[in-house]
């Protein structure tokens, strides 16, 4: 069992392979949190929280005269509210007098085997069997609020999810100001905090902060979780590297308006709380109604952030993505976007897609603009009919000549938005979320659709249902350009607008729902501006999402770096694009950006024809590769050896789960003179083993020091090395010149490569 209840002392117990989380109802009747941490015995925990009476920390009534038992004192596992804890509070609860104020008590608990399920939202779900499910239920005997906290533990996995649910069993209306989805307080520790900010084509940048005595928050109130700040973060011990130290990742499963507050209280814990956003947040809770706050995942692990990461990846592949998609390669796809723009026609796309074929591309993928009057983006979103002029006779004949060269299909679309200048809109202005007597502000001329209303989504899912029902369609781009501001729903009274963006939430994830079940061969990819909402939610329905626009190979190295914190690479949309680099006009080898670019699902944004014949041989040789690697990369440990911020190069590692074989990449990202001798300690890779070179590229380099690259090359083209050495003497490549050099260096097992030679 992994969730063990002690009833002597009303301890919870929830264990996984190399963790506790720890539990009990105190005195008074309130859920107490006792330890997260690295896996622990048997012993009264509640020792570890002697009474003290603390100034200005009122005590609970039942305990007015000891004055040691402080509701502003305690590590608690979700807050009430207004009943005497001055920290980060869960929920904030109006009633009817307009008395804001609860307080939870224990009424009981259940244990079964399984994960639990949230009505309207995306979670994770239960892969092996493995799951155990613990529900607290809760209750303030004033208003009759009753809180349920869901618990799910992937013992094997070292992770825990958690939820929360709100039931109004009193007798009159409630308000809901605020709703949060869990609680996490750590008593003991000094941490930093890890989070990823950004804006749009640099999202996901990692700074990692001292905890300060003072709340620090990371948060979106864009209506998606956004470029600028990720929901994913972390909190680790000031000691705490890739290869050690102790630290805690919290992932939410949301891809809304979203809040992190981490506070470092006076008696030195430090309390997280997260969920939705409340700002504009006001939730009407009538008798009998329940409100879901969204899914949290929760891991620990005292060996490091390398390890850390890799316990998401695993459990986000195999726990949250759904579908035939999530462990199978990818078609190595080309996109046409920056190849074209706007500016395309059907003898146009299919010029590039012959070139992509002969070069062993599998799919072509056409983006914006093949709809109404669409020429630019000022127009036609909403209006989903096929622009005969670019495409006569519609995608069918498209679709067939793409097929006829042996490559799948795929189409952009931006079912959440309407253009202004639309006959949608003209005939549904109410459709769009506008306030009312003010001009909306505008961003690409684009509105978004109010998702909270029923018949919008009936809406887009018929004609996207007709859209993949009657073409041939192998994948889907799924796009969203704008972030929500006047924010107002023409289909909710007044005391209900303060429902709106989670109503828009609860309408997208019933559409993403609805069309992911009935096309689940189709695949979908999630884009946002590029990675706005790259979040587990949307990873429930899109097993991977555009990961920036930013597609420049050095920028995207940052970009991608921060993303492999919580997600994994096969969840990560990544194309090697033109040179000059369309955003930011830097040129790079050819190679090296595909070498980034295979750190993701692979494929191609360019002009294939604008190549001469040895790039053509170049990009040949990528694919190649890549379908040679693609279960490694896509399915193995990931390890970031050197960052790519402020040195000389960066490098990561993918290794097999058996340790069978691995791939090193690197790239120079700030070539110098009389550089340092490059080296490095793999990871991942069994010590008694013999791994042999068998491949080894190198992308990039200048001509003047092509024989000293050549001599050491010569020093490790086939040779054979232990594990051990690899990890602790470690490596030395040749020194690297020119603009981003890069290389890719492959391991098998020694006695593998020999009888794959004696074979050929």
């Amino acid at each position: 069992m992994s969730i063990v209840y002690q009833p002597q002392d009303q301890t919870f117990r929830l264990q996984t392979q190399h963790t506790s989380y720890c539990m009990r109802v105190g005195r008074g009747g309130h859920l107490l949190h006792l330890y997260y941490g690295s896996r622990i015995g048997e012993g009264d925990l509640a020792a570890l929280y002697p009474p003290a009476d603390v100034g200005f920390s009122p005590s609970y009534y039942a305990g007015r005269f000891e004055r040691v038992l402080s509701p502003d004192l305690l590590p608690q596992e979700y807050t009430g509210c207004n009943v005497g804890d001055f920290r980060l509070g869960c929920v904030s609860v109006t009633d009817g007098a307009g008395a804001r104020g609860a307080d939870f008590i224990y009424v009981s608990h259940r244990i079964v085997s399984g994960k639990y399920a949230l009505a309207g939202l995306p979670a994770s779900h239960d892969e092996d069997g493995e799951a155990e499910t613990l529900t607290v239920r809760l209750q303030d005997p004033v208003t009759g609020l009753t809180l349920e906290l869901l618990y799910a533990v992937f013992a094997q996995q070292d992770v825990i999810t958690r939820a929360a649910r709100l039931v109004n069993e009193g007798r009159g209306p409630l308000w809901l100001d605020k709703a949060a989805s869990a609680c996490l307080d750590l008593p003991f520790g000094c941490w930093d905090l890890i989070h990823f900010h950004g804006r749009h084509a640099m999202e996901r940048q990692m700074e990692r902060t001292p905890l300060a005595d003072a709340i620090q928050t990371v948060s979106s109130t864009r209506g998606a979780s956004s470029h600028h700040h990720n929901p994913f973060v972390i909190l680790c011990d000031r000691e705490t590297t890739e290869e050690s130290g102790d630290c805690c990742g919290i992932m939410p499963v949301y891809s809304g308006s979203f809040r992190t507050d981490v506070e470092v209280t006076q008696t030195g814990l430090t309390r997280l709380v997260t969920g939705i956003h409340e700002e504009g947040f006001r939730w009407l809770l009538q008798p009998g109604e329940t409100f879901t706050a969204p899914e949290v995942i929760l891991a620990y692990t005292g060996r490091g952030l390398g390890a850390l990461s890799r316990v998401f990846h695993g459990f986000v592949r195999r726990n949250v993505c759904r579908g035939p998609w999530r462990f199978a390669r990818r078609p190595v796809l080309i996109n046409n976007w920056e190849a074209t723009y706007f500016d395309f026609d059907a003898d146009k796309i299919v010029r590039i897609a012959e070139k992509a074929a002969g070069l062993g591309v599998e799919m072509l993928v056409l983006d914006d603009g093949w709809f109404g009057r669409r020429s630019d983006d000022n127009s036609s979103l909403g209006d989903w009919q096929v622009n005969t002029d670019k495409l006569p006779g519609g995608l069918d004949p498209l679709i067939a000549r793409i097929h006829a060269l042996g490559m799948k299909f795929g189409l952009w679309v931006e079912p959440e938005m309407v253009s202004e200048d639309s006959d949608l809109y003209r005939a549904h202005p109410d459709w769009a979320l506008t306030l009312p007597g003010r001009r909306p502000a505008m961003g690409r001329n684009q509105l978004v659709l109010d998702l909270a209303r029923p018949e919008v989504v009936d809406y887009i899912t018929g004609w996207m249902t007709a859209l993949l029902r009657d073409h041939a369609i192998d994948y889907i781009k799924w796009d969203m350009n704008r972030n929500m501001s006047d924010v107002y729903s023409r289909a909710l009274p007044p005391e209900r607008q303060g429902e709106t963006t989670h109503r828009y939430m609860l309408g997208l994830y019933s559409l993403l729902e609805r069309l992911t079940q009935s096309f689940p061969d189709v695949l979908f990819e999630g884009c946002a501006g590029g990675g706005g909402r790259f979040d587990a939610g949307m990873l429930c329905y899109f097993p991977q999402i555009w990961c920036s626009d930013d597609t420049d190979a050095i920028e995207r190295l940052t970009i991608q770096h921060g993303t492999s914190f919580g997600y994994p690479v096969s969840a990560v949309g990544a194309h090697v694009s033109a040179c000059p680099n369309h955003q930011t006009g830097r040129t790079t080898p050819l190679d090296t950006r595909a070498v980034v670019a295979m750190s993701g699902t692979f494929g191609y944004e360019l002009d294939l024809n604008r190549l001469s014949d040895a790039e053509c041989g170049a990009v040949r040789s990528q694919i190649a590769r890549f379908k040679r690697w693609a279960g490694l990369i896509g399915g193995g440990a990931y390890f970031r050896l050197v960052p790519p911020q402020g040195g000389y190069f960066t490098a990561w590692q993918f290794a097999a789960p058996d340790g069978g074989e691995t791939l090193l990449n690197l790239v120079v990202t700030h070539p110098q003179a009389n550089p340092r001798p490059i080296h490095l300690r793999l990871r991942g890779l069994r010590p008694d083993a013999s791994y042999r070179v068998d491949e080894l590229v190198f992308a990039g380099c200048s001509g003047a020091a092509e024989a000293r690259r050549e001599s050491g090359a010569a020093a490790l083209s086939g040779g054979v090395f232990s594990g051990s050495l690899l990890m602790n003497a470690g490596l030395t490549l040749p020194q690297l010149f020119g603009d981003y050099p890069a290389v890719q260096l492959h391991l098998t097992l020694a006695d593998e490569a020999e009888g794959r030679e004696e074979r050929a």
